[in-house]
Parts: structure tokens; C-alpha cells; sequence
């Protein structure tokens, strides 16, 4: 059985060894120095991106919706409108509810913000622009990014406001639905990305080398079925429209964040926007190659692929947004425990069958 892992094994090596190693690991020698560069350079990606992504956001529903949106704060189509948010909620007055559990009402917004800080350490946007490559990625990533549920329902409970534990109710039960058909897609990259040696397969849950896996073909095309799922579940797990019952201002003024203002709303924006930018990459990961080209553009940089790639995605979210209605409570629930999970399901068995079939 050794000598039957070895070729397969082998070659799995071969493929994560063609990813040059990270960057600031070849700039410098000192664990400590390295590690504090890649913190500020995560912390720097994580508060920028999702600021591109807020703009974004602001302008295109304001074209889609036929109307201008910011255009003065920074004079040229209101680029700076995003810091003169940021600058409004320090300036806001920090109230905290007498009934409330001060010390759970403070942590709520970090708990919420942090474990999208996390995902972008695992990320690789070029072959050797990366943090940290996990031989566990996939399971780090999916495991981190349903830790801000935890946040919003710290939220919920300590505002003493039953609107506000209303909506983490219903986030908490939004997360646990389509957590599963999230984690179902990501399970069948896993054995997309599975190499075949000597009649054994191995594969590997490293994100560097699913990545470096799509260098002939883009999962998207065989996991069609998949990257649908994923997307679906993604936006239902950052309750973006038309998953954004916790949040139904309509019915639940503004959910867990209701009785939050001043910086520690703005960090569950932040939490919400970095989200779209962490699921977004993590997708790109699974799905479209990440940093691979097209093989008529291989001239173009991976990190610019890679960024064009999360932006095309941040867009088809925000999209969304601007197109569809919010789902009722009982129709969320059922479309995912009545369609996804068994598509998914049935997803994994056609792709273990293909691969053991063309073995």
C-alpha cells in the first residue's frame, strides 16, 4: 500500500511545488519579522478591499437604479464618500442600552469582524503572494467564516431587545441550513482536485493546491452544479438580499445591529463588506482558478486575475441586491434543506463516480 501512495503522493508534491513560496518568507529571515509583515499586510488588504467593495456597492445600485449616488465627498464621483462614513461614525455618540450586557455588547462587533480577518491569512493570490499555505485550508476557512454567527447572536442576546434576538435567531438558524450544502460544495472540489497515480488517488485541502490544480481547467466547468450551490449558500451565510431576514427592516428594524451606532455599527459593516471579499476569494479559489489565466492572456499578472476575479464576484452579489425581493422565513429554510443539501449530496456522488470511473 506504501508503494502504491508513493507516485500519487509524489506528484501531489510536484503540484504545490511549482507555487513559489511566499514572498516575505524570501525578504526576510526572522520568524517574528516575518510574522508581524504578513499581520499588517492581511490588515491592510482586509480594511482596503472592502472599502473597493462599498463603493462599488454604492455606485452600482445607484446606476442600476437610475440615480447618481455619492458624487462630492473626494470631488471625483465620490471616491472618498467611504472614509467620510468612516469619519461620521467616530464622531457618533457610543450608546449602549441600560438593560444591556455591556461586556457581551462590546466584543460582538470583533467577534463578528475577526474571523474574516483570518480567512484572508490562507488566501493565495499569485503563486507566491500568500500568508500562510494550511495543508487543512478548506477546512480553516469554511470553519472560521461561520464563526461571525456567533458575534451577530452575542449581539442579539445583549441588546436586550427582542427585535434584535429575533434576527440572531434568525441567523443563527440561516447559518446552520446553508452551512451544510457550503461545505457539501467545497467537499466535492476536494475530490475534484484529487490526483491519480499508480491507481491510487490523493488529494489535499490546502488552497494552494487546489489552485495550482486548475492550470488545464477551471472547476467551475465540471462543478457547475457546485459553484451555483457555494454561491447560493455563501450569500445566505452574509445574509445578503434576498437572504437578509435576520436583518428585515421591514419587519425587524435592523435585526442584531439595532440598538448598536458609532464605530461598532461601522465594524459590522466592515464585517459584512470584508465577508463579500473573503467568500468571494474563497470562490475564486474553489472554482476559478484563482490566479490561473486563461491560456490567451497567461501575460497578465496572477494577482491581477485573481482581483478581477473577486470583483466580478463582489459584483454579482451586489447585483443581487438590486434584483431580487427578500425570501420569506419558511422559504429560506425550505430551499435549502428541500433542494441544496440533496443537490449537493448528489453533487459529491456523480464527481466520486466520474473520478474512480476515469481513474
Amino acid at each position: 500500500m506504501t508503494e502504491a501512495l508513493a507516485p500519487a503522493s509524489s506528484l501531489a508534491a510536484h503540484l504545490l511545488a511549482q507555487a513559489n513560496p511566499s514572498f516575505v518568507n524570501s525578504l526576510f529571515e526572522n520568524f517574528w519579522v516575518i510574522l508581524v509583515v504578513k499581520a499588517a499586510l492581511v490588515l491592510i488588504v482586509f480594511l482596503s478591499a472592502p472599502m473597493v467593495v462599498g463603493y462599488m456597492e454604492h455606485k452600482v445600485l445607484a446606476h442600476m437604479q437610475h440615480r447618481l449616488g455619492p458624487m462630492y465627498a473626494g470631488r471625483f464621483h465620490g471616491w472618498a464618500q467611504l472614509i467620510a462614513d468612516g469619519v461620521k461614525f467616530v464622531q457618533k455618540e457610543d450608546i449602549v442600552p441600560r438593560a444591556a450586557d455591556r461586556w457581551v455588547f462590546a466584543l460582538a462587533p470583533a467577534v463578528a469582524m475577526i474571523p474574516y480577518i483570518l480567512l484572508f491569512a490562507v488566501i493565495p493570490f499569485d503563486g507566491g503572494i500568500y500568508a500562510e499555505n494550511l495543508d487543512v485550508g478548506i477546512f480553516f476557512v469554511l470553519a472560521a467564516s461561520s464563526i461571525s454567527v456567533i458575534g451577530i447572536l452575542m449581539a442579539g442576546w445583549a441588546s436586550a431587545n427582542k427585535f434584535s434576538l429575533i434576527g440572531a435567531l434568525r441567523a443563527a438558524a440561516q447559518l446552520i441550513a446553508y452551512e451544510l450544502p457550503l461545505i457539501l460544495a467545497a467537499a466535492a472540489v476536494v475530490l475534484q482536485a484529487s490526483v491519480s497515480a499508480g491507481g491510487v488517488a490523493v488529494s489535499s485541502l490546502s488552497l494552494l493546491f487546489i489552485a495550482e490544480r486548475q492550470q488545464d481547467i477551471w472547476f467551475v466547468f465540471p462543478q457547475i452544479v457546485g459553484f451555483m450551490i457555494f454561491m447560493i449558500s455563501a450569500i445566505a451565510e452574509l445574509t445578503r438580499p434576498p437572504f437578509d431576514m435576520p436583518i428585515a427592516d421591514s419587519e425587524i428594524i435592523f435585526g442584531a445591529y439595532t440598538e448598536y451606532s458609532g464605530l461598532r455599527f461601522a465594524f459590522f459593516l466592515l464585517a459584512e463588506y470584508g465577508g463579500i471579499v473573503a467568500l468571494s476569494a474563497i470562490a475564486s479559489v474553489l472554482y476559478l482558478g484563482a490566479y490561473q489565466p486563461l491560456p490567451f492572456l497567461s501575460f497578465i499578472p496572477g494577482w491581477i486575475w485573481m482581483s478581477g476575479k473577486i470583483m466580478g464576484l463582489s459584483f454579482f452579489i451586489i447585483w443581487l441586491r438590486a434584483t431580487y425581493p427578500r425570501l420569506r422565513e419558511d422559504q429560506l429554510q425550505r430551499f435549502s434543506w428541500t433542494l441544496l443539501i440533496p443537490l449537493a449530496l448528489l453533487n459529491i456522488m456523480v464527481t466520486a463516480v466520474i473520478k474512480v470511473a476515469t481513474r
